[in-house]
């Protein structure tokens, strides 16, 4: 019943913040950076923060998740205050990254740390480099799901199917809350989007699935299963940030050069996108699953995830090149 109660809850309060921020023009404007064509409300992503954080505690009441992974992933309540007034006024980079270093300390913190890295043929326990790359992977997993969230459903159903995987592999009823917090607001977003998530939502999303994969780390499983289940959205943000490296760009401007917008410019709609990317991850899914029933393959099952999704990014340079 709290889950039916969740997604009313999200799907209701993603209505209402619609309608404010149509009321209030807070709205994205198109530009020659955007997949989108019409001015559109943003800020969406509130709703799914609430939800969740609202279901995080329902769950903390009833004892159903522990506590080292409730208060890591609590901290999130920060990144998504801050990154609401970054979706409202526009703050400057250096407040957002102090906030989003500020968060993953912290919530790295919660955890008891990172102890190790565990990925296959070798283990690394070396608490400051385990630690240290922990910090820069929450960092990355952050900024990199909001460059993934440029065109509709994109980003909310990546977020539904981690849910579910995650759910299916670790059976944490928290998954569960995220996909019917992320469901209700995908109702709204679904192609033709009727308001974006903004920061507010894919920064905390991609907050989550550093926490989850770390946690998971440390309670025994290798931290290439949360690789390869998120190997659609890392590789391809990692990948073009190299590629734009090499072209001698700036990093730091906006661009339209990740997969998914090249697949879009090319006369994709936003739909058919979205639909390919589900096809594409139930084949992670099952190479997720294989590395964590059989934790020796695990290895395995990530080289040929690598494989799978450099051969998809070569395919989607034949459709628009990287220029």
């Amino acid at each position: 019943m709290i889950y039916l109660f969740l997604f009313v809850f999200s799907l209701g309060l993603t209505y209402v913040i619609k309608q404010i921020a149509i009321k209030k023009s807070l709205l994205s404007i198109p530009n020659e950076r955007s997949s989108h064509l019409t001015p559109t409300p943003h800020g969406g992503g509130i709703a799914i923060a609430m939800t969740w954080f609202f279901g995080l505690l329902y769950l903390f009441t009833c004892k159903e998740i522990d506590t080292q992974l409730f208060s890591a992933l609590m901290v999130g309540v920060v990144l998504s205050l801050v990154s609401f007034l970054d979706d409202l006024y526009e703050l400057s980079p250096q407040k957002r990254l102090l906030t989003q270093a500020f968060v993953s300390i912290v919530g790295l913190y919660l955890l008891g740390g990172f102890t190790k890295i565990d990925i296959g043929f070798f283990v690394i326990e070396n608490q400051i480099v385990t630690n240290g790359l922990a910090f820069l992977g929450i960092m990355w997993f952050i900024n990199l799901y909001n460059f993934l969230d440029g065109i509709d459903g994109y980003a909310g159903s990546e977020a539904v199917f981690l849910g579910v995987a995650g759910w299916m592999l670790f059976g944490g009823n928290y998954f569960l809350v995220l996909v019917v917090c992320v469901l209700g607001f995908l109702v709204w977003n679904w192609h033709k989007a009727k308001i974006f998530m903004g920061d507010v939502g894919s920064t905390l999303l991609g907050y989550n699935v550093a926490i989850f994969a770390l946690y998971t780390q440390n309670n025994g499983t290798s931290i290439l299963v949360w690789l390869i289940l998120f190997g659609l959205f890392w590789f391809d943000a990692t990948l073009t940030l190299f590629r734009r490296y090499k072209n001698g760009e700036k990093l730091s401007l906006a661009h339209k050069k990740h997969a998914y917008q090249r697949l879009t410019q090319s006369g994709w709609s936003h739909e058919k996108v979205v639909v390919y990317s589900i096809f594409l991850n139930m084949l992670l899914v099952l190479l997720g699953y294989i590395a964590f029933v059989f934790q020796g393959l695990s290895i395995v099952c990530f080289i040929v995830t690598m494989a799978l999704l450099y051969g998809v990014i070569k395919w989607v340079d034949t459709k628009k090149r990287f220029e």
